[in-house]
C-alpha cells in the first residue's frame, strides 16, 4: 500500500492532527494508498505557503516559467508507469486510458509552457493627449484547483497549469478517490523546480471535505478557484465563493446528445457512438449520454450499435481481454440500476449490457427512451447510453436542447453544411461533426453553457480567466487640469 502525505511549501509533510485516510481498490476493495487527512488547519497552511511563493512566482520571467513547465512535461513521461499504477489501482481505469492521461497532461503542461509569452495586453487610444493607455494582463494571486477521480492526470494538471503559466502560486486539491495519482502530480512539478509553495496539493478523508474546501475558499489571499465535478456540488462551491466576490471557473455535468441524422455513414456513427458512450465505462463529463436518431435509419443504427456494445467487455482493468475497466464503486453501480429498471418499467428496450454487478457493469443499450423515464434527464455517468427515437431533424434539434445541460454534442450527416446548420442551433459549449463526443486537446476552449458550468479552460481562452486584467497609463507630457 502506498503512503501519501500533503504537499505543502515544497515538502511532504504529515496532517497537522496525523489524521490519515485509505482509498481501496474498486474491484478488490483492498487498500491501495493511505493518505494525510488535512486539517482546516492544513488548508491554512497551504494558503499561506501559495500565498508567500506568489510574492517571488508572480515576478518571475516569462522564459523562467516556460522552462520549468516544459520540464515538468517531459518528468511527467518519465514517470509514466507509476502514474499508470496509481490510476489503475485507486480508479478501476483501464492502463490505456491512464497511459492517454499522462500523455494528455504532458501536452496540457507543454501548451501552457507556450501560452507564457501571449499573457500579454493592448494599447487603447486615450482622449488625453500624450496618454499612453493600456489594457495589461496580470497575475491574479493565490488559485484553487479541485479536481476529480474520472480523468485525475489530465483534469489535476489543467487545474493548475495554466494559472502557473499566467503567474499565480497554486494549491490543488486531490480527489478523495485518487489521492496518490494526485499527489504524484505535485511531486513531479515540485521536481521540476516549482518548489517553495508554488505547487501545493491537499488531500483529504471524505469526510472533511465540506470544511477543508470551504476554508480554502473563504482564504483572502485565495483569488481564483476552479472546479471540475457535479452540477451539485459545483452550485455549493460558486454559492460559497459568491460570498467573497470570487470568480469561480466551473465545469460540471453533461449529458451530451448524439445526433444521427437520415444521411448519415451509419458504420461511422456507430463506431464514434460506442467510444464516446462506454470509454472509460462512461465515466467522462462529454461521455455521449443521449442517441437521437431520426425513425428511417434507426433499425440499422441500434442493431449495428448492439453488436459493437456487446463486442465490448467490462472487468478487471489489468486483464487485457477487458476493453473496459470497472465503475468507481459499487454506490455508483447502485444509482445505474436504478435508471435501467426505471426505463425498462416504463417501456424502454434493452438491446445489450444489463445490471451492473458490483463495480463491473457491461456496455448497455437501451432503446425507445421517453421523458417520462428517469434516465432522459439525469446523468447516468456509467456505461449505459440512451436512445430516443425521433422523426426529423427539427425533433432531434429539440430533444437535443430539452435538457440543463450543455457541455457536449455530436451531430452526424454527410452534408456538412447542413450538419453545421444543426450544430449552430445546439445549445452546448463544445459541438463535434462527424466525430465522438469525447474530445480534448489542450489548446482548445473546453467549457459548458447551462447547468454544465461556466468559463473556460484551455488555450488563450484561459488567460482570461486566470489573469486580472487592468487599466494602466504613462502621462508622457504637460497635462491641462480643469483646476
Amino acid at each position: 500500500m502506498k503512503t501519501r502525505q500533503l504537499l505543502i511549501a515544497g515538502e511532504a509533510v504529515k496532517a497537522s492532527n496525523g489524521a490519515t485516510f485509505q482509498r481501496c481498490n474498486p474491484l478488490s476493495k483492498q487498500a491501495v494508498t493511505e493518505a494525510s487527512a488535512a486539517s482546516v488547519e492544513d488548508a491554512k497552511a497551504a494558503v499561506a505557503a501559495a500565498a508567500k511563493a506568489f510574492e517571488t512566482w508572480s515576478e518571475s520571467s516569462v522564459g523562467t516559467r516556460r522552462s520549468l513547465l516544459l520540464k515538468a512535461a517531459d518528468l511527467m513521461e518519465s514517470y509514466q508507469d507509476e502514474f499508470i499504477a496509481c490510476m489503475v489501482e485507486e480508479t478501476g481505469s483501464t492502463p490505456t486510458w491512464a497511459g492517454f492521461n499522462v500523455m494528455v497532461a504532458a501536452g496540457v503542461l507543454r501548451e501552457a509552457a507556450s501560452l507564457t509569452s501571449q499573457i500579454g495586453g493592448n494599447v487603447i487610444p486615450s482622449n488625453v493627449p500624450d496618454n499612453l493607455a493600456m489594457g495589461v494582463r496580470v497575475p491574479c494571486g493565490v488559485v484553487v484547483g479541485i479536481a476529480p477521480w474520472n480523468a485525475p492526470i489530465i483534469l489535476a494538471t489543467r487545474a493548475i497549469a495554466m494559472p502557473l503559466a499566467c503567474g499565480n502560486s497554486v494549491i490543488l486539491k486531490a480527489s478523495e478517490q485518487c489521492p496518490a495519482t494526485h499527489h504524484l502530480i505535485g511531486q513531479v512539478l515540485v521536481e521540476a523546480g516549482l518548489a517553495d509553495g508554488i505547487v501545493n496539493v491537499i488531500t483529504n478523508a471524505p469526510e472533511d471535505a465540506s470544511e477543508v474546501v470551504g476554508a480554502l475558499i473563504d482564504a483572502p489571499e485565495v483569488r481564483r478557484i476552479n472546479f471540475t465535478g457535479s452540477t451539485a456540488v459545483g452550485r455549493i462551491i460558486a454559492e460559497r465563493a459568491s460570498h467573497h466576490i470570487k470568480p469561480v471557473l466551473l465545469e460540471l455535468g453533461g449529458k451530451a446528445p448524439f445526433l444521427v441524422l437520415e444521411d448519415a455513414d451509419i458504420d461511422a456513427a456507430v463506431e464514434a457512438a460506442a467510444f464516446g458512450a462506454f470509454f472509460n465505462q462512461g465515466q467522462i463529463c462529454m461521455s455521449t449520454e443521449r442517441l437521437i436518431v431520426v425513425d428511417s435509419v434507426a433499425d440499422e443504427f441500434a442493431q449495428k450499435l448492439a453488436a459493437k456494445a456487446a463486442s465490448l467487455k467490462a472487468g478487471d482493468p489489468l486483464d487485457s481481454q477487458n476493453a473496459l475497466g470497472t465503475l468507481i464503486s459499487e454506490e455508483a453501480g447502485h444509482k445505474l440500476n436504478s435508471l435501467l429498471t426505471d426505463a425498462v418499467s416504463k417501456g424502454a428496450k434493452p438491446l445489450s449490457g444489463g445490471e451492473a454487478e458490483g463495480v463491473v457493469m457491461q456496455a448497455t443499450l437501451i432503446d425507445h427512451v421517453t421523458p417520462q423515464m428517469r434516465i432522459y434527464s439525469e446523468e447516468s455517468f456509467g456505461p449505459i447510453v440512451a436512445m430516443m427515437r425521433v422523426k426529423d431533424e427539427a425533433e432531434a434539434i429539440r430533444v437535443a436542447n430539452d435538457s440543463e445541460y450543455g457541455l457536449s454534442a455530436a451531430v452526424f450527416s454527410q452534408d456538412i453544411a447542413r450538419a453545421m446548420k444543426v450544430a449552430k442551433k445546439i445549445q452546448s459549449g463544445i459541438c463535434h461533426i462527424n466525430a465522438p463526443t469525447v474530445h480534448d486537446e489542450p489548446q482548445m476552449p473546453f467549457g459548458g453553457v447551462k447547468n454544465s458550468g461556466y468559463g473556460r479552460f484551455g488555450g488563450t481562452a484561459s488567460i482570461e480567466e486566470f489573469t486580472d486584467l487592468r487599466w494602466m497609463t504613462v502621462q508622457m507630457g504637460p497635462r491641462h487640469y480643469p483646476i
